[in-house]
């Protein structure tokens, strides 16, 4: 896609236009892995996990911003300056974790596009996973007929569906301020809630979105050659990124207590059909058709964000490039077989969640020395205390995965 370099003779523009790449990525952190992981956490442990989104959250704000930074400043991808520092056994390897990493979302964006189709029109798994899988190809054409800001408009529009879809049903049956204030004290209580504890961080900080947002900015604004530039893109970009993460943090919070509201203890509610159910049966058959209509939201504007980023993982890493329309049809597969060997979706969903998890030391760390290396980001690099507060976050993840690991083995 061009780009148009700034330079010192760019007339100064107003902020509102240069805003948008961030809510394309934030759609990451509004897919249906999260619908999964946040209603199952609020349905078993209630409020008890309420602290893990709003640390999540923070620790994306801050990510999100690193990764739009790096593009700006370098005119590279995260994945391009990756792909140049390794040797190709190296390289290779890294690409095949990123592409698991990217299986694992499109897993969930394709199955929670289908659930939704189920919900609101009872069609089979199967025949919804496929209609979501062409209904995005369509939008990444108009992605490659119309260019980067049509296709941000079409995503801001879902993203606002899916905002009212989330947020519905607590206007009807708002939580206890006191619940609210508890959830926000950390703990956990089992093994289980650790699982989910990590699904939802994994849904939350999200490895593709980490790599496809240095692209989104550099695809859309350029590499800003000169210091007015520069200074002027990167205070649009962290309003950007702000505004965008704190309306996918909204949402997530508000899955987590609409069904820690109005789900919990109600049997089958650690589904999404079930929860659905008892938002129809609590809230009534309104409330129901928003939530589902959300959930559609959720999965064709995640999806369609899942294949940008998948195909700037492969061109960063292995100089290839695949049409989008093309790695649109080949990544349905695994979605399409799961749902045709019936296994059961919510569980995938957030599963699919445990393995971003997993996979978001691999984006943090590079993004963490690259953004703080001197000589590649000049006056950009981190500051100490930004350092310090990215490897806190690298070390927290990492904890929290081997923390999970000890607790299964163990059966604790």
């Amino acid at each position: 896609m061009a780009s148009t370099v700034l330079s010192g003779t760019t007339p100064k523009r107003r902020v509102l236009p240069l805003l948008g790449p961030a809510f394309v990525a934030a759609i990451a952190y509004v897919d249906p892995g999260n619908v999964a992981a946040n209603i199952t956490a609020g349905a078993r442990y209630g409020f008890l996990l309420v602290w893990v989104l709003v640390v999540a959250n923070a620790m994306a704000v801050l990510v999100q911003y690193q990764s739009a930074k790096l593009g700006l400043v370098t005119g590279r991808t995260l994945p391009e300056l990756i792909g140049r520092r390794l040797r190709r056994r190296q390289r290779l390897a890294f690409w095949a974790q990123a592409e698991v990493v990217a299986a694992a979302t499109d897993l969930a964006e394709v199955i929670g596009g289908a659930i939704a189709l189920h919900l609101l029109f009872g069609t089979p798994l199967l025949l919804g996973g496929l209609i979501v899988g062409v209904v995005s190809m369509g939008m990444l054409a108009v992605q490659d007929r119309y260019g980067q800001r049509r296709f941000e408009s079409v995503i801001i529009a879902l993203l606002a569906i899916i905002t009212i879809g989330f947020l519905s049903g607590l206007v009807v049956n708002p939580p206890a301020a006191g619940d609210v204030v508890a959830g926000l004290v950390p703990r956990f209580a089992g093994t289980d809630s650790v699982l989910l504890a990590t699904s939802m961080l994994g849904a939350t900080v999200m490895p593709h979105a980490i790599y496809v947002h240095s692209a989104l900015v550099r695809d859309r604004h350029g590499h800003a050659t000169d210091h007015g530039g520069r200074v002027r893109l990167l205070r649009a970009t962290r309003l950007d990124v702000v505004g965008a993460l704190g309306v996918a943090g909204v949402v997530n919070i508000a899955m987590l207590l609409l069904a820690a509201t109005s789900l919990q203890g109600v049997a089958g509610t650690d589904t999404i059909d079930g929860a659905h159910a008892a938002v129809v049966s609590a809230l009534g058959p309104g409330i129901g058709l928003v939530f589902a209509i959300g959930l559609l939201a959720s999965g064709l504007a995640s999806t369609s964000v899942g294949c940008y980023a998948g195909a700037t993982i492969m061109q960063g890493l292995l100089d290839r490039q695949v049409p989008l329309l093309l790695r649109r049809l080949i990544t349905m597969i695994p979605a399409l077989a799961l749902l045709g060997l019936g296994v059961d979706p919510t569980w995938a969903l957030v599963i699919s969640q445990v393995v971003l998890s997993f996979g978001i030391p691999f984006a943090l760390i590079p993004l963490l020395r690259l953004t703080s290396d001197a000589a590649l980001m000049g006056g950009a690099a981190n500051r100490p205390v930004v350092r310090w507060a990215l490897t806190a976050i690298v070390v927290v993840v990492a904890v929290l995965n081997l923390v999970l690991i000890a607790l299964t083995v163990t059966g604790v």
